[in-house]
């Protein structure tokens, strides 16, 4: 079994992960639980640092569950090393599954994530994960995490702009969608010149292993 963990709230983000989740792999069995304690968006440290506490219990009760790998579905891979304390599993973060699986794609990548508050951990953690010299920049779309449910046509697009900004200024071989909120995104993404990495895929290619 493995286990997506959604740090925030919002329950429609966490089903959107666990769609793609068994699209990546057929054959795995996925559930999806949602940290009721967290935010409704982690959007920046402060947000993380409070959906860390009542995350780290949903890890506990899946480890003692028997689960075979948990991955932390927020792309700041919030809680990702206490997680992994826990829990007698693997421990996954999207983030850093895709940052790595962009790293096999070329030289560089950029990163296209929400708001600008999301950029500094962003930068701390590709950093932490060894890929600094990989990276051509964390780039801020603007665009709230609620809003790519909320008002999905229009954030939708405006993610999408950006990430033809980074095709065209960056020097990358692909891009990271930075939220796990932007998972639709790789279905609609024929109009995109540049290699596209969601991190739930990549997580989850990387749990089936397990």
């Amino acid at each position: 079994m493995i286990v997506i963990i959604n740090p925030n709230s919002t329950a429609s983000m966490t089903d959107a992960m666990v769609e793609t989740a068994r699209k990546a792999a057929p054959n795995a069995n996925v559930t999806g639980w949602t940290s009721t304690g967290g935010p409704p968006a982690i959007e920046g440290e402060l947000d993380g640092n409070a959906a860390i506490p009542p995350m780290l219990k949903l890890v506990k009760q899946a480890d003692e569950a028997g689960a075979a790998a948990i991955i932390i579905g927020c792309f700041d891979d919030t809680g990702l090393d206490a997680a992994r304390e826990l829990a007698s599993c693997p421990v996954i973060g999207i983030g850093q599954a895709a940052y790595h699986l962009a790293s096999l794609y070329g030289a560089r990548f950029s990163v296209v994530t929400t708001l600008d508050v999301s950029v500094p951990v962003l930068k701390v953690n590709i950093k932490n994960y060894g890929l600094e010299r990989n990276l051509g920049r964390v780039r801020a779309s603007g665009v709230p995490v609620l809003a790519l449910e909320n008002d999905r046509e229009n954030a939708t697009q405006q993610v999408k702009a950006e990430i033809r900004a980074a095709f065209r200024e960056d020097r990358i071989s692909a891009v990271v969608l930075g939220c796990a909120g932007m998972v639709h995104i790789i279905e609609d993404s024929d109009d995109l010149p540049v290699k596209l990495i969601d991190g739930v895929f990549a997580a989850v290619s990387v749990a089936a292993m397990f």
